[in-house]
């Protein structure tokens, strides 16, 4: 009786996922999943248990930075922080920074700086704030960021509902649309209230920016941040006379695609 042909077991092709690392439906999933979470709870299990991958925080070291900054540090103080050096900022902040990195115990903050040589092309004269405020913010704080996420699977921002009508309700997880790569983008904050926050600063005996006493609630690059009157919402001092509200890093219902590679058209 012959002997019947070996079977040659044939290979799987090889696919390599090129879909979004999250959809829509998981950050409605996680916001369900966490709604009523305490945010100390619900930053634990994110960071602790790598529930959104490869995740990095985004500071400011603003007027309230401090705050979401704590929160992380005691999760975990080698958690990756992102830092804007615009080149821009007030010498305070860059002061500020430091001080909370030594406070708090920081061990991996990046600072991400513009490109030498676009800067040299589209802002020569240091001055394109001055008629560009877009244009100045996409050189210096949206591309550096972009080519920096390539990195990373989530960010974690300090923005508040409370904040401006264009952050009233802010969710805790929503997808970054700034690329066509699916980032998660989570707001621990996003609830809190200025009351809670200026608790927190006195429960934990954190330090202050100290531009806040001087009337900067919000504080960004030094030539597009005023001070704030009485009254007015806390970031109404950033870009006072333009009709501009974000840099561009966080921009909601943003659905056009911001790859690594950006380069704006000025």
């Amino acid at each position: 009786m012959a002997e019947s042909a070996p079977q040659i077991e044939t290979r799987k092709i090889d696919r390599i996922a090129t879909g979004p690392r999250f959809r829509d439906a998981d950050a409605i999933r996680l916001n369900n999943l966490f709604r009523g979470t305490d945010t100390r709870d619900m930053l634990r299990t994110v960071i602790r248990d790598g529930l959104a991958g490869d995740l990095a925080v985004v500071s400011s070291f603003g007027a309230e930075s401090a705050v979401l900054l704590h929160l992380v540090a005691q999760v975990d103080p080698a958690t990756p922080v992102l830092f804007l050096d615009t080149q821009k900022h007030f010498p305070e902040t860059l002061a500020y920074r430091d001080e909370l990195v030594a406070r708090l115990g920081l061990s991996d903050v990046r600072v991400l700086v513009p490109d030498a040589a676009v800067l040299e092309k589209k802002d020569e004269n240091g001055l394109r704030w001055s008629w560009d405020p877009d244009g100045c913010c996409d050189i210096r704080k949206v591309v550096p960021l972009a080519k920096a996420m390539a990195a990373f699977d989530a960010s974690i921002t300090g923005r508040k509902g409370f904040q401006s009508a264009t952050r009233a309700g802010l969710p805790r997880f929503e997808i970054d649309h700034s690329d066509s790569e699916g980032r998660l983008k989570i707001n621990p904050l996003a609830s809190w209230s200025h009351d809670e926050l200026e608790a927190w600063f006195e429960t934990h005996d954190l330090p202050r920016h100290p531009l806040v006493e001087r009337g900067y609630p919000s504080i960004g690059c030094a030539p597009c941040t005023s001070k704030v009157a009485p009254g007015e919402d806390a970031r109404s001092g950033r870009w006072k006379g333009w009709d501009k509200s974000e840099c561009g890093i966080h921009v909601p219902g943003q659905p056009d695609e911001l790859p690594p590679v950006y380069d704006p058209a000025f």
